[in-house]
């Protein structure tokens, strides 16, 4: 059973153009690397036929993930999501108790998740953590070096 995974238009999009560009010119282009290195001879010496079918292995597998991926990816109507609590697609601005920093975030699926532009999975620690609170809330979360505590300043939708 696949995973329900939500994402924006721009994320969904993202996703199946990779899954077409891997289909339509990155596997026949693996097909041609493995023919081309069979025809060079003696398949138990050529590592260019092993490193061609290893190449191919991956990208199969990698196909395979994308397609599990987007079976089970959902499209997010923003419009319609409560924006007093953090949910999905939320962008947060918490302060951090311990040093008064603040910072924003927003939650995402896995696969969209880049923390260089504040994009945090919701399946995340810190993500897991945000997920339901409401401004003013303070959210406690358990990371690898203890517990953080967050105090929850704004919620938006962009």
């Amino acid at each position: 059973m696949s995973k329900v995974s939500y994402y924006t238009a721009e994320g969904l999009k993202k996703l199946r153009d990779e899954l077409n560009q891997l289909k339509d010119i990155e596997r026949p282009k693996a097909s041609q690397a493995i023919a081309e290195a069979r025809d060079k001879g003696d398949l138990s010496e050529n590592a260019e036929y092993d490193a061609a079918k290893e190449a191919q292995g991956m990208l199969e597998m990698r196909i395979s993930k994308l397609e599990e991926t987007l079976s089970g990816a959902r499209l997010i109507d923003e419009s319609v999501l409560d924006t007093s609590k953090v949910l999905v697609h939320s962008t947060v601005k918490i302060k951090n108790q311990t040093n008064g920093m603040e910072m924003t975030y927003k939650l995402v699926a896995q696969s969209e998740a880049d923390l260089k532009t504040g994009k945090i999975s919701v399946d995340s620690p810190i993500g897991k953590g945000l997920l339901g609170k409401e401004v003013g809330d303070t959210a406690e979360i358990q990371v690898p070096n203890g517990t953080m505590k967050f105090d929850i300043i704004e919620i938006r939708r962009d």
